[in-house]
């Protein structure tokens, strides 16, 4: 038991030590872009410019960050019409574009009108097309909403330009720290703080319905599992069992969480029961486990363990109560977390170049690895499965950056200065 304490304290002091002064506002800076984008022409919006916000221009970075196209810059646009019966096809063709997103605003006593229609440009068709209404505080949410059906028309996945991240920052230095955990959009922006303490606050899980955080403070002294409503602040303590209380995880229906506990000895796998609050230890073993995530359909987690000998993940059938390691390949591999489709798994793998983030079949196949950086930490999955967001290092900070699911695109969301930690993409909101 004191062996394990000394270990929590040395991982919350990296913790800490790691941060400077923090910024919660995030830029999205394009890393690597896919070979294999479609090209796709956005054109700004008709009556844009009388907008507070650039709704096309939001478009053209949700899809870009997608890595699933290959916007047209605006000054290679020599025509710029904005409904579908202005589009001369035959001229962007030869510009090789082969969607193309037309659109014009208009003011409204309440905010904003917005028409965009999808043209597919070597088919000579409208796709789709809608009017959109939004308040001038919400265009941002309107631009999100029209990328999301413009990427799933094209692509047939579900977009996931509307959902929301969690992080975690912290300001100041040594003694006057203050840790922040935050929410924003997908793409890093409209950051609202909801949680602020004097001591540290770790990973952060949302649960099935977006509605709810769980997380570890620290603010009592000692690690605590919180619940909080994010919309309006309210929030529980859940645990507080002595020793370490970590990696909070919610199951898919929205009943239980998993979680880490050392109460009995060692660092074991338990299920809290959110509405009578008892306590299911399903893990028995002298090793630690922890880490634990879940199946999308629920009947199984799987959880980092060093029984082997080093850290590797296992997968514990609820059915059955068995657990049967899954990775093979190095002598790390940590923060395993399911694909929404439940065919995939990724995680932190050792490298010869450092931790990076990997891909593997949850049958334990291949393991594949998909992020350039090599001190990379806490990946998250998109919930239309298409990127992943983690930590990682920029010079002698902590950015968090995203990768897809492929490997072949990435893009970074850095703060303005200091570090940024725990992302946490949340589920589809509606």
């Amino acid at each position: 038991m004191q062996t394990m304490s000394k270990v929590w304290l040395f991982c919350v002091l990296l913790f800490v030590s790691s941060y400077a002064t923090a910024n919660a506002n995030l830029t999205i800076e394009i890393t690597r872009g896919s070979d294999q984008a479609l090209p796709i022409g956005i054109v700004p919006f008709a009556g844009g410019d009388n907008m507070p916000e650039d709704v096309a221009q939001i478009i053209q970075d949700n899809l870009e960050r997608s890595g699933f196209f290959a916007p047209l810059e605006r000054n290679a646009m020599f025509d710029r019409p904005s409904q579908a019966g202005d589009v001369e096809f035959g001229t962007w063709r030869s510009l090789d574009v082969r969607y193309l997103v037309v659109g014009r605003a208009q003011q409204t006593d309440s905010g904003y009108q917005i028409q965009f229609e999808l043209m597919d440009i070597s088919g000579q068709r409208r796709m789709i097309g809608e009017a959109v209404t939004a308040s001038a505080n919400d265009l941002r949410g309107a631009a999100h909403y029209i990328s999301d059906q413009i990427f799933e028309e094209i692509t047939d996945i579900r977009g996931a330009f509307s959902t929301r991240i969690a992080y975690v920052t912290a300001q100041g230095l040594g003694d006057n720290m203050q840790f922040g955990l935050y929410v924003a959009d997908a793409d890093g922006r409209n950051s609202k703080q909801i949680l602020t303490s004097d001591q540290p606050i770790m990973s952060p899980a949302w649960s099935p319905d977006g509605r709810k955080l769980a997380y570890v403070s620290f603010e009592t002294e000692r690690p605590a599992i919180y619940i909080q409503d994010v919309s309006t602040g309210q929030r529980i303590q859940a645990t507080s069992f002595e020793g370490i209380n970590g990696a909070p995880t919610w199951s898919p229906d929205g009943r239980r969480i998993a979680m880490s506990l050392s109460k009995d000895g060692q660092p074991e796998i338990y299920i809290l029961d959110i509405n009578n609050r008892s306590v299911e230890r399903i893990t028995q073993n002298s090793s630690i486990d922890t880490e634990p995530a879940w199946a999308p359909d629920g009947r199984s987690l799987i959880f980092t363990s060093d029984r082997s000998g080093g850290p590797q993940i296992y997968e514990y059938s609820l059915g059955s109560g068995e657990a049967k390691r899954i990775t093979f390949t190095g002598n790390y591999n940590a923060r395993a977390r399911y694909s929404p489709d439940g065919e995939h798994i990724f995680l932190i793998h050792r490298s010869s170049r450092g931790y990076q983030v990997a891909r593997q079949d949850r049958d334990g196949g291949r393991l594949v690895v998909i992020s350039e950086t090599t001190r990379d930490e806490s990946p998250s999955v998109a919930p239309n499965g298409t990127m992943v967001i983690f930590a990682t290092q920029q010079g002698s900070n902590g950015v968090l950056s995203a990768v897809s699911a492929d490997g072949r695109s990435s893009f970074r969301l850095p703060a303005a200065q200091g570090d940024v930690r725990d992302p946490a993409w949340s589920p589809f909101l509606n």
